[in-house]
């Protein structure tokens, strides 16, 4: 059986859907996983799932092979999840008006003598929790961002692919959203900034 993406994906068009099979059985895991870290339950992230690839199929022609067939698949369930998360979330506050420390504001804090940082702590079973309560608490634009990137391990090229915007974008939403993980997880990693410290030695 041949099993090279290309071939698969040209036989999926032609109607085989055996093929498109092979192609959900390779990428079906990690999207699972990734819209589950998006959306945060198991109901919605199955539903996604059953979304994504239905819009997969039906979509096959607009797949022009510039990434892989499962960064193509991020992009749909991710667009899926941000969907469903603004019916949701209607009302949800951007992430401007979230309470992120300013560039000032950061250089007398201690968060980079961190022994480790969000993304590496995502490795620390006793820090997963807290760590997915504070992505979820990102705005779902940032959030996608932080899980492809630093959880699913996606390169900046590949994130920007299956988000459809640019590389800068990305470095410019991961940077904040990383602010907003250090100051959220503070508390847990033993740190306490420089102005805390101050404020106890009054």
């Amino acid at each position: 059986m041949v099993d090279d993406e290309s071939q698969l994906v040209e036989r999926a068009r032609g109607g085989d859907f055996d093929a498109f099979e092979v192609l959900v059985g390779r990428s079906e895991a990690k999207a699972y996983n990734h819209l589950l870290r998006l959306v945060g339950n198991t109901e919605d992230a199955r539903d996604l799932l059953q979304e994504t690839y239905l819009s997969a199929y039906k979509n096959l022609s607009a797949f022009k092979g510039d990434s892989s067939f499962g960064t193509w698949v991020y992009r749909i369930a991710t667009n899926h999840a941000l969907m469903r998360l603004r019916k949701k979330q209607p009302q949800e506050v951007a992430i401007d008006d979230v309470q992120i420390p300013t560039h000032e504001e950061l250089k007398g804090r201690n968060i980079s003598d961190w022994a480790i940082d969000p993304k590496e702590a995502v490795l620390r079973k006793e820090l997963r929790e807290v760590l997915q309560e504070a992505i979820q608490g990102l705005p779902p634009l940032y959030r996608a961002v932080v899980v492809l990137r630093d959880v699913d391990e996606l390169s900046t090229e590949e994130t920007a692919a299956a988000l459809g915007i640019t590389e800068g974008a990305v470095k410019t939403r991961l940077h904040r959203a990383r602010i907003f993980l250090r100051e959220a997880l503070a508390p847990y990693m033993g740190t306490e900034t420089a102005g805390a410290d101050s404020r106890a030695r009054r």
